[in-house]
């Protein structure tokens, strides 16, 4: 739409009363999808968020880009819920911790994506929520997962010779991150209301990685299309992914929920063949399908009530 710059009339403004219509629709529009279809939707697009990421290191580097996620996720997130910083000591705890965690995350994360294909370090990521998911466990099934999901990896090390080390200890960093998120997370939704949380730690994520990017790129950060890419990688990573696991929790028990979640490396290494043209051995498609299989049974086996 062609907007004369020209014109004496008033400028249209996005009022709050607006975005509070534009949400409800969103709601109403999440609301007719099945709540598996939410999910499958959701992890497709946090890893076309991760393929376009990953488009962006040549120009930024993965410093750079983390600064530019997190930074307009927290934007959005930060206009959506309006959070008020009125909290007790506790919860600012709880608050900053997250937003710690969150924030290292990404960074562990992205080094990893720069030294391995997506659907390897998303793999072994994953190990993070799959040992939370077994920690405790006095069940011999899961024994075997447990021991099914080190195949996985031991495969991943030794079918072939070029899986970068350092690429593999950043992956393995930033799935002991996603433990830890996943306990604190936990925690966060005990001591804020609806998105507050989310939006205050993703601020403070914000904070953790912006200096690094800044100082590892500088004024390439700036450049309009570096801009439009990063709100791009946002949206796709964070706000979209994060809206569609809330709508599809409000309708399905969280160990359904899991299992569902489960299917995240596979999905990684599919988009990283079809949008990165990131071609695996057979030994490490075998591997991530050992760790997604590991994934499934321990989820299933998990406690209802959980």
């Amino acid at each position: 739409m062609n907007i004369d710059r020209n014109e004496r009339g008033p400028s249209p403004r996005f009022s709050v009363t607006d975005l509070t219509a534009l949400t409800a629709l969103t709601g109403r529009t999440f609301g007719a999808i099945p709540p598996t279809a939410l999910v499958l939707l959701g992890i497709v697009s946090v890893q076309v968020g991760s393929a376009l990421a990953k488009s962006l290191f040549s120009a930024v580097g993965s410093f750079g880009t983390v600064a530019l996620r997190l930074f307009f996720a927290a934007a959005v997130l930060m206009l959506l819920w309006r959070p008020s910083l009125r909290m007790d000591r506790r919860t600012w705890t709880v608050v900053l911790s997250y937003g710690v965690i969150l924030g290292a995350m990404n960074l562990c994360f992205y080094e990893a994506l720069a030294r391995l294909p997506l659907g390897i370090a998303v793999t072994i990521e994953f190990l993070g929520p799959l040992t939370v998911a077994l920690a405790g466990s006095r069940r011999w099934l899961d024994a075997f997962w447990a021991v099914l999901a080190a195949g996985g990896v031991v495969l991943l090390l030794e079918g072939r010779g070029d899986l970068n080390l350092v690429g593999f200890l950043f992956a393995l960093a930033a799935g002991t991150c996603w433990g830890l998120y996943i306990l604190v997370g936990a925690a966060l939704g005990r001591h804020t209301a609806e998105g507050n949380g989310l939006a205050l730690g993703m601020a403070v994520a914000a904070l953790v990685a912006v200096p690094f990017g800044v100082a590892d790129s500088g004024t390439a950060l700036i450049q309009p299309w570096v801009l439009v890419a990063g709100l791009g990688v946002a949206l796709l990573s964070s706000v979209i992914p994060y809206s569609l696991d809330l709508e599809a929790l409000r309708k399905i028990p969280p160990r359904v929920f899991g299992i569902l979640m489960s299917l995240e490396p596979a999905m990684a290494a599919l988009i990283g063949l079809i949008v990165l043209q990131e071609s695996l051995h057979w030994s490490q498609w075998i591997a991530v399908l050992c760790v997604v299989a590991a994934s499934v049974g321990a989820t299933r086996g998990a406690r209802a009530d959980v």
